[in-house]
């Protein structure tokens, strides 16, 4: 419950982990200060910059220091140990890339498996200070529960799954409107409510019976702040709507919505078109410059046609714009209709490659800076494949609330190529809303890092 706690925690290990890595260098530099050159300053220089750096930029968008991942000692273990593996491959790139040789192998090694060891030790001493912050009874605040339904069981849970700042003693209800076993106690009836909160130091009180229900929580409420007990009420929106919903206000006015969008937010979406606009301009002028007319002739060279292929697609709020890729199939009546195949016969030889590559959707960075499309985001489909599935999965639609991506958090899980039957798709949406809700600037970077990572890796399912 305790937010700030949190924050704290997660500043804690982030400044543990940047001291060890600095630490592990400065101790490898004493070590191995006889094998380095006098005159190799600036290659350490910029080693120590490079490995900071890529650890912060990395491990951040990887969300490696999010809440949710360091709740669970074994989950957060295994983040990470796959945010290592990047940070090692970056820097082992940025070794060999920059032409860094006077930089020390043994030097290099020493850091990187120093920094590796001391990060799993840092995991152990931090689910020490996780434990130390549970069991100091003054941190945390003795919690009431008044009601026994299913709010209650929901608000029961969640205080067991956060385990921070909240003690849940039990529930505050009358016995006969109980009829099942619970695994927190009944301590006692509401009319005993504040009597029994004052006997055992409780903190605050959540009811989940609203005064509405029960005109005595009026004057609950009024006892238990005279006696300094915060006092809550858990409304049931169930009652408005069965589903999970987000609550936003309007000035005092409480606004119901059906799901979390941070980029209806103007300032997400100004930082996530700066990223586009900078990524998709230096891609324009960088590498579309040389690989147009480089793909072009030989496009041009083995079948007849154009070197692009533009096709109408669905857009951000269903609207259509035109699509472009480099054209990778033989002209056909087909290619608006049918999806490509696995051996399709259509595909071309230079076609086949650059699918495999990817290189077909270089061009669609033009459609990123036109603001057709973004980065990330939902793949756009035909016309009428949206029509389509948009009959088969209830909430399809609701991905067109954003403009569609070159890349997406559904592509980088696997989910990409041909669709052979309804759960593909349906799996494919479910992928593509989680993004939709869960967007921040640091999941677009760590979707951009994964993609390149799959396309060196190689995807079974790119043809």
């Amino acid at each position: 419950m305790n937010k700030q706690l949190k924050s704290y925690l997660q500043q804690i290990i982030i400044a543990l982990d940047l001291f060890v890595l600095n630490i592990t260098f400065l101790i490898s530099r004493v070590a191995f200060s006889s094998r380095i050159e006098e005159d190799s300053f600036q290659s350490y220089l910029k080693f120590w910059i490079s490995i900071n750096i890529f650890w912060i930029v990395i491990s951040f968008a990887g969300r490696m220091y999010a809440a949710s991942n360091i709740q669970s000692f074994e989950g957060f273990l295994k983040r990470t140990s796959q945010i290592y593996l990047l940070w090692l491959i970056a820097i082992l790139f940025f070794l060999f890339f920059s032409k860094q040789y006077e930089v020390s192998r043994y030097f290099t090694i020493t850091t990187i498996i120093l920094f590796g060891i001391s990060l799993f030790v840092n995991r152990f001493l931090f689910l020490g200070i996780q434990n130390y912050f549970r069991k100091r009874n003054q941190l945390s605040n003795k919690v009431l529960i008044i009601g026994y339904n299913e709010t209650a069981k929901k608000l029961e849970n969640y205080f067991e799954e956060d385990g921070f700042n909240a003690h849940l003693l039990g529930f505050v209800e009358d016995e006969n409107n109980v009829r099942e076993l619970t695994r927190h106690p009944i301590i006692s009836d509401i009319k005993n409510t504040i009597q029994t909160a004052i006997d055992h130091d409780v903190q605050e009180i959540f009811s989940t019976i609203t005064p509405e229900q029960n005109k005595e929580i009026y004057t609950l409420m009024n006892k238990a702040e005279s006696e300094c007990i915060r006092f809550k009420i858990v409304p049931d929106l169930s009652i408005f709507i069965n589903k999970p919903v987000i609550i936003n206000y309007v000035g005092d006015l409480p606004v119901l919505s059906l799901r979390s969008e941070p980029l209806d937010d103007v300032g997400n979406r100004l930082k996530k078109r700066t990223l586009d606009v900078i990524v998709s301009l230096f891609v324009t002028i960088f590498v579309l410059s040389w690989l147009v007319p480089i793909l072009g002739l030989m496009i041009m060279i083995e079948s007849r046609g154009p070197i692009f292929f533009s096709q109408v697609r669905s857009g951000r709020n269903n609207k259509t714009f035109r699509c472009h890729k480099f054209r990778s199939m033989a002209v056909n009546k087909d290619s608006d209709t049918k999806q490509a195949t696995k051996n399709d016969k259509r595909i071309t030889r230079i076609g086949k490659f650059i699918r495999k590559t990817s290189l077909d959707e270089f061009p669609q960075f033009i459609n990123v800076l036109k603001g057709e499309m973004s980065l990330v985001g939902p793949r756009p489909h035909m016309v009428k494949h949206t029509t389509d599935y948009s009959k088969i999965v209830d909430q399809f639609m609701v991905r067109q609330f954003l403009k569609p991506g070159i890349t997406g958090w559904a592509q980088v899980n696997g989910l990409r190529g041909e669709i052979t039957d309804n759960e593909q798709i349906i799996n494919r949406v479910n992928e593509d809303l989680w993004y939709l809700e869960n967007w921040t600037i640091w999941l677009d970077i760590r979707i951009m890092f994964l993609t390149v990572y799959k396309v060196f890796k190689g995807d079974e399912k790119a043809f």
